[in-house]
């Protein structure tokens, strides 16, 4: 069957004041087609999905959709009209259905007006697929459906949901998501902003992200060859005085030009410096002691009695509504629970990044926010935030200009700037661009405080956490060993059909037979190391291991260099470095194995 043409943009053009968004971008959805769209934030990714679904009109270029093409949008703001929940996503059954999978079923008779800002997303979403079919399949490859973040705001089981209704969908999708499973699962075809040009690949994420580093690579030895001719056209240009005269004048225009040119700037200058002076901190962190909390007359978690590590790594996982940012808000201090107490150590500095994050003025300029209300900007709030990648137009702009993902790093920054060694995250990574998200991540990996994750990210988990709390919102909290993952496996395995006893360990239990909540996220360990402490210690020698091997191969390859120069003085102190980088391995390896048998 031929594939139908949904939408056709060809030279489009949009700039925000002070810098393009995109010029000359051409592309073509046709049914079946599974679009993803990245670029850094504020890089032009949701006006591009306006200007495709025609609620925002290019600068240039032209945009013509297909006869007969149902479009339906999701944006970033999601706005609803007025009415119940039912009524605005469909009374018929596949609106209700559609809403139970997200989460909202429990919702159709309320009024979206006392909805929170991530239920009223969902129920757009709902709303967005509802209008292309919903899940009774009536569907047809004449819909297109324009999707910004639509994992914002969804628990892991909607989200896996998502994909799976996306998968099967079969019009044109084209997809904004920092979700890294999604955009590698879903996506056919990703299209990369990059200031003002676009780089269209055939593929999925994974795919997309190697030929981004070979077209870095193959930028990079373009500059080298460039450097290199210059050098040889500057001799030529200063061969002496007389002889320029009888120079034939097109050449030495050409060579000054060259000589004169600049490789292009990076999109972003180095990397986030995220590695901010962090306090140290004691043996006592944060101690929940027989903490219940809820709203009414429900009880989210009751009988929770943990003591956070001082390189505590833990995830807080369950559906929506279970009571996970509740968790942090009491941990913060920001609420008192109904039960039990919250005991934090005298050297704790603790920061909550939520999913509203810090208030921002959208009228107040980001040097202004960044500067806060007690003094004027001055040059060392500019170099800040020229560091978290905010040029001189952007830190003159008012808030109000900001894009989502813009404005999400202006808190992170904000966040980060209190110095905390305690570090709890509430949907850190909703509307952060990717490139940042990698940067948090690695920011992660080293730093030296306790970290507490609420994340629906199924790769910022994996990568972040050594251990997730369970909350399953009717009162059962229970700490599982060994990360999402592990987790997510014991789940997947026992709803196949596997029933065998879970391994999550209700925090209760633990409490009325007095086990230690650090020690018992696994056996205990002989050297009275906690398992926390030890899967760290493990994390480092993979690195560490990792790192000599690197040396080892990149001493190997000066060995084979020095072997075809018949350089005896060099191959013999090169052979002393490769053995010494062999003894270390083995010794690294050792220390893996020792640790491994101490964790077990």
């Amino acid at each position: 069957m031929p594939r139908v043409i949904l939408v056709d943009a060809s030279q489009v053009s949009a700039h925000r004041p002070g810098k393009p968004l995109f010029e000359d971008l051409s592309v073509t959805v046709s049914s079946g087609d599974r679009l993803g769209v990245v670029g850094i934030n504020g890089g032009g990714k949701s006006t591009l999905l306006k200007v495709l679904a025609g609620t925002f009109e290019p600068e240039a270029g032209t945009v013509r959709r297909g006869r007969g093409t149902r479009i339906s949008v999701l944006d970033q703001d999601a706005p609803l009209p007025a009415g119940t929940v039912g009524s605005v996503v469909g009374e018929a059954w596949e609106g209700a259905a559609v809403l139970d999978r997200l989460g909202m079923g429990a919702a159709l008779d309320t009024d979206v007006a006392t909805l929170s800002g991530g239920q009223v997303k969902r129920v757009a979403l709902a709303r967005a697929l509802v209008a292309v079919g919903g899940p009774g399949g009536q569907a047809d490859e004449g819909d297109l459906l324009i999707l910004d973040e639509p994992t914002n705001h969804l628990d892991l089981d909607g989200i896996a949901w998502l994909e799976e209704w996306l998968a099967r969908f079969p019009g044109g999708l084209v997809l904004v998501t920092h979700d890294r499973h999604v955009l590698d699962r879903v996506t056919t075809t990703v299209v990369e902003l990059d200031r003002g040009r676009s780089h269209v690949h055939v593929g999925g994420y994974q795919s997309w992200l190697d030929a981004r580093t070979e077209r870095t690579a193959r930028s990079a030895e373009a500059e080298t060859r460039r450097r290199n001719l210059a050098r040889a056209e500057l001799a030529w240009l200063r061969r002496g005085a007389p002889a320029r005269s009888r120079k034939p004048w097109a050449r030495v225009e050409a060579a000054t030009a060259l000589v004169q040119a600049r490789p292009e700037a990076a999109a972003r200058q180095g990397d986030l410096p995220l590695h901010v002076e962090t306090p140290r901190l004691g043996d006592q962190v944060v101690e929940l002691h027989g903490v219940a909390d809820g709203y009414g007359d429900r009880m989210l978690f009751e009988g929770v009695d943990l003591l956070l590590d001082p390189r505590e790594r833990l995830g807080i996982v369950g559906p929506n509504g279970a009571g996970k940012s509740t968790l942090l808000d009491v941990i913060a201090g920001r609420r008192t629970p109904r039960q039990g107490r919250v005991v934090q150590g005298s050297t704790v500095r603790l920061s909550l990044y939520d999913q509203r994050g810090a208030s921002l003025d959208p009228n107040q300029r980001v040097r202004e926010a960044v500067a806060g209300p007690t003094r004027q900007p001055d040059w060392t709030d500019a170099r800040l935030l020229e560091a978290f990648w905010f040029d001189d137009d952007a830190q003159w702009a008012p808030i109000s200009l900001l894009s989502g993902g813009e404005r999400r790093r202006v808190q992170l920054l904000l966040t980060l700037a209190q110095k905390p060694n305690v570090l709890l995250l509430d949907e850190p990574t909703n509307d952060l661009d990717l490139d940042t998200l990698r940067s948090l991540e690695d920011f992660l990996d080293d730093w030296p405080g306790a970290l507490l994750v609420v994340s629906h990210d199924r790769a910022f988990l994996e990568r972040t956490v050594t251990d997730v709390l369970v909350l399953d919102g009717k009162g059962f909290a229970g700490r599982r060993p060994g990360g999402y993952a592990a987790w997510d496996a014991e789940r997947r395995s026992r709803a196949t059909g596997s029933r065998s006893a879970p391994s999550v360990t209700p925090i209760a239990e633990r409490a009325s037979t007095g086990t230690d909540t650090r020690a018992a996220k696994s056996p205990a360990a002989p050297s009275g190391r906690s398992p926390s402490t030890l899967r760290r210690l493990l994390k480092e020698a993979e690195k560490e291991i990792a790192r000599l091997e690197r040396a080892r191969a990149r001493l190997e390859d000066e060995v084979a260099t020095a072997a075809k120069t018949s350089d005896h003085a060099a191959l013999a102190e090169l052979g002393a470095a490769v053995a010494a980088v062999h003894e270390e391995i083995a010794a690294a390896e050792e220390r893996w194995l020792a640790l491994g048998a101490e964790l077990e």
